[in-house]
């Protein structure tokens, strides 16, 4: 019987091993003429390229079969950056990507669930909507916001992000605008299905711009730090619903009215911001020195030795690969629970006994506590370079809130369920996202993986408008109900693919020890086979 090895390493070895033995020494002695003739350079120091057994599985502290680079974006003469200058780079990345990519993503939540805010103001009344209609206007954006996040990721990778993002945001902003203005159902709908389409290219595009940017163990806390932008826009659109609540009759137009007009608004302005303050990708990055661009690189290059050039097979990698659908079906579940809290916590609250104004300004410290956790859990997953215990803990931490909501009859003790479910539901997202993106190799099967997990997560987003039925209500048992399930069958997945990441990590380093492989057919490998090599190690 064939193993895994035979089938997928064994063809690409051979390949990479058609040298004779005569060619291989004429290369070497070439090679160490070369070298020889080059005068040495105070302060520099070849940086050899390693195929990077250490990142990736193996132990190459032992290993005297060292590969230099032979990819001419990565000078051969590199300058050693000490720790201190890598922070100071590290910095620099941060404080230049990550807050706008933050302030973007926070208005296009905020675009994206107004509506609950919204409905408190009698929008169901004006726009004569009745039973389920509510439910199917808040699902209704999900379908198309998930089919364009694999397109749209293919078009980012060809594209500058920063016109990229520009154009989808002046499109969604008009159409919260257009929203307001709506006189009748079929009007609501129409606005929600092409908000959804827009809106559907901004979250996994700033996720594969991140990895663009960063080595594997620090994506998780960039992402977390962008993905904070969600709570804070629920906790933001509580405090401008409250004051936007006294704007009812202006303008002879409704407060839910205003919800949609300012918010949109807001919007188009920031967008025209994206040009300026979002960056190209770091090989021409306008505010980085040569020098900078070079180590942003190098640093990428020390955990990521696979191809990243655009093809169609790697795309179809994409698209086979099991492992990317199952943390899909994770995400499925989570976001279902997320924009479950998202576009009902007004109404739960509500429904508990608390008046409009009151109920507006509860949702606040609530999204705030998430924030928090959700940066702290990531920023923790990061330092120990571990996502799969810490998604089990933040499961739990959700598990916990759902049950206080079904089992207690005491609005206080209800109100604190909301805190757990939201802070454990919204850490989970950039978990997974981190941990999805870290498991994939070469940029192409990247940007399209992290497309397919974001997309099946926001369908999501179609089942959580009927998680909460006007039926149900006031204790809603049988939505909490469901959130918890779908809870605990996530919690049950994320369990098997870290015990299945562990064993094949495992796997893999003893094969590497048992194996005479030399650099050249691992770069070989790893350039045909991407996260299949027996080199790339997955984070458990």
């Amino acid at each position: 019987m064939r193993n895994w090895e035979e089938d997928e390493i064994s063809p690409t070895l051979s390949k990479s091993s058609t040298k004779t033995r005569s060619e291989t020494k004429s290369e070497t002695q070439v090679e160490t003429k070369q070298e020889l003739s080059q005068p040495p350079v105070r302060g520099l120091t070849r940086s050899p390229r390693m195929t990077d057994i250490r990142a990736h599985g193996g132990d190459i502290e032992d290993s005297k079969e060292v590969a230099a680079s032979t990819d001419e974006s990565i000078p051969a003469l590199v300058t050693i950056w000490d720790e201190a200058r890598v922070k100071q780079l590290r910095l620099k990345l941060d404080l230049r990507l990550l807050p706008y990519l933050w302030l973007i993503y926070m208005f296009c939540f905020l675009d994206r669930t107004n509506i609950g805010n919204a409905r408190l103001f009698e929008l169901e009344k004006d726009l004569g909507m009745k039973g389920l209609d509510y439910n199917v206007a808040s699902s209704i954006l999900f379908p198309p916001y998930a089919l364009a996040e694999i397109p749209a990721n293919i078009i980012l990778k060809r594209m500058h992000p920063g016109l990229w993002f520009t154009i989808i945001m002046i499109t969604w902003s008009t159409l919260t605008i257009i929203t307001g203005f709506v006189k009748n159902y079929p009007g609501l709908l129409t606005c929600r299905v092409f908000l959804g389409l827009a809106e559907g290219d901004l979250f996994p595009g700033v996720c594969f711009y991140i990895t663009s940017w960063y080595p594997r163990n620090e994506t998780g806390l960039r992402m977390a730090l962008f993905f904070s932008a969600s709570p804070i826009a629920g906790a933001v659109g509580g405090f401008l619903a409250r004051g936007i609540g006294m704007m009812n009759g202006v303008g002879y137009r409704d407060a839910w009215s205003w919800v949609f007009i300012l918010e949109g608004a807001a919007t188009f302005v920031v967008s025209l911001g994206c040009l300026f303050f979002i960056s190209d990708y770091p090989d021409k990055a306008k505010f980085l020195t040569e020098e900078e661009k070079s180590e942003v690189k190098r640093r990428l290059a020390a955990e990521n030795d696979l191809s990243n050039a655009f093809s169609w097979q790697y795309v179809r990698d994409a698209l086979t690969d099991w492992k990317i659908w199952a943390i899909a079906l994770v995400s499925m579940m989570l976001f279902t629970g997320l924009y479950s809290i998202s576009l009902f916590l007004p109404t739960i609250l509500k429904d508990l006994g608390y008046s409009t104004n009151k109920t507006q300004l509860m949702t606040v410290p609530v999204y705030l506590v998430a924030a928090t956790f959700t940066i702290a859990v990531s920023y923790t997953a990061d330092r120990v370079n571990q996502r799969g215990i810490f998604m089990l803990g933040a499961e739990l931490v959700s598990i916990i809130g759902f049950l206080m909501l079904i089992i207690s009859k005491s609005a206080a003790v209800q109100y604190a369920g909301t805190f757990f479910a939201a802070a454990g539901i919204y850490s989970l997202v950039p978990l997974i996202g981190a941990w999805n993106s870290n498991n994939i190799g070469g940029s192409t099967k990247r940007a399209v993986g992290i497309a397919m997990q974001v997309g099946c997560g926001n369908l999501g987003g179609t089942i959580a408008g009927f998680i909460y039925l006007p039926k149900n209500a006031p204790r809603f048992h049988t939505g909490h109900s469901i959130l918890l399930s779908l809870t605990l069958a996530a919690f049950c997945i994320t369990l098997a693919m870290t015990v299945y990441y562990r064993r094949e990590n495992a796997q893999r380093a003893r094969l590497l020890e048992l194996g005479s492989f030399t650099p050249e057919m691992l770069k070989a490998q790893e350039e045909e086979l991407g996260d299949k090599a027996i080199t790339f190690k997955y984070t458990i």
